[in-house]
């Protein structure tokens, strides 16, 4: 006897951080949990390449997707470096209020600065990036980075030091729940 074949059907994923929507195609609801979806935020930033992983879970009988990395693409930062600048890249992990997370914080200066100076904005960075994460949850933080609120901050109180012509967040990876 042949059996009935089962069809794959769409199903609709909520982003809250993102005010979004997105389907996804599956037998079942329940084989979606636990799912990553990549989004592409290039269009909605205006050019900053960056993509952001969302992973899915069930909560009761709706599908939510949360963040669990922001990154911003190699191509773009390799386009932001210039000939005769410098660039300070540091990688550390925070605490913040729900979790653990790795920080990736990428500067550019405007011209050729010493190894004192880099290494000034590097602990600075690092410091002002502490002081803000701890009290924020997760979800706040892929927010204001999103937003472009950290990075703002950070480039303000780093350009006491020395002006930069960049300042990103690089990368922004959940650890541990």
């Amino acid at each position: 006897m042949a059996q009935a074949k089962k069809r794959k059907r769409f199903f609709e994923v909520d982003m809250p951080i993102l005010g979004k929507e997105t389907d996804l195609q599956a037998y079942e609801q329940k084989e979606i949990g636990g799912r990553i979806i990549n989004y592409d935020l290039t269009r909605s930033l205006k050019g900053k390449s960056m993509i952001l992983q969302l992973e899915v879970k069930a909560e009761k009988e709706n599908l939510v997707a949360h963040p669990i990395q922001a990154k911003v693409l190699p191509y773009f930062l390799r386009r932001m470096i210039r000939k005769g600048t410098n660039y300070v890249e540091d990688s550390f992990i925070v605490q913040c209020e729900n979790s653990k997370a790795r920080i990736k914080p990428f500067l550019i200066t405007r011209r050729k600065v010493s190894r004192a100076v880099r290494k000034a904005l590097r602990e600075k960075a690092k410091e002002e990036i502490l002081n803000y994460v701890k009290d924020k949850t997760t979800d706040e933080i892929f927010d204001d980075i999103i937003k472009s609120k950290i990075q703002r901050e950070l480039s303000s109180k780093l350009k006491k030091i020395y002006p930069l012509s960049l300042c990103e967040i690089r990368i922004f990876k959940v650890e541990k729940k």
